[in-house]
């Protein structure tokens, strides 16, 4: 497999992520979320709503602009695409929640996120996009309880802020942290068209992978 070499995506305001530096090869889409991959190497899982712009902000973050696929109609994304990075997976999950799926559709996404949730033992850890405009929703809670259950290291990525301002950003999140029963320290505000949060986000990601290859 050949590494991708796209240019660097600039942000407009803030530092880039380390992870934008490193190579990064697409593995694979696959259908079962307990899919053994060739080299064992630290797994950072990518979960969230259809619509919480998670393929932008996994753009971001690696410095490609077309590394995961954007696009105006959510529910893109129903396998495990699986992206490598020197010392790292990215494990991209399906969206869920979205409405206009069929019923037999989203209980396949629901299965193999929870599948990988709960039954994933090679995953490292896991970055939960949250639209920072909305208050958790019923299926928000219910991946929050898993979560709690499962008890893996957790990042949670508030998706974008800089449609909010300064104040109304620490007052959300503060909110979110209350309903979701997750220290605020886990949280991070990110905008993947300002560049808000993305090196940091980046940097916490390589953070635990080095704790777990330790």
């Amino acid at each position: 497999m050949t590494a991708m070499t796209d240019p660097p995506a600039p942000t407009a305001m803030h530092r880039s992520s380390p992870l934008a530096q490193l190579p990064i090869e697409f593995i694979g889409s696959f259908p079962d979320p307990l899919v053994r991959l060739e080299t064992p190497l630290p797994e950072i899982a990518f979960l969230g709503r259809s619509n919480v712009g998670k393929s932008s902000l996994l753009n971001a973050l690696v410095g490609r602009r077309k590394l995961a696929r954007v696009s105006a109609s959510p529910g893109k994304t129903t396998l495990l695409n699986v992206f490598r990075l020197p010392t790292l997976y990215l494990i991209d999950l399906p969206g869920y929640g979205y409405a206009r799926a069929s019923h037999s559709d989203r209980a396949g996404f629901a299965s193999l996120i929870k599948g990988v949730l709960t039954r994933r033992t090679t995953l490292t850890g896991v970055v939960w996009l949250l639209d920072i405009r909305h208050l958790p929703s019923k299926e928000d809670r219910e991946y929050g309880g898993l979560l709690a259950e499962r008890g893996i290291p957790l990042l949670v990525a508030l998706t974008k802020s800089d449609k909010l301002n300064r104040g109304a950003r620490g007052e959300r999140l503060r909110e979110l942290a209350k309903a979701l029963e997750v220290p605020e320290a886990q949280f991070e505000l990110t905008s993947s068209s300002t560049g808000l949060g993305i090196a940091e986000l980046g940097e916490s990601v390589l953070a635990a992978t080095a704790t777990e290859a330790r």
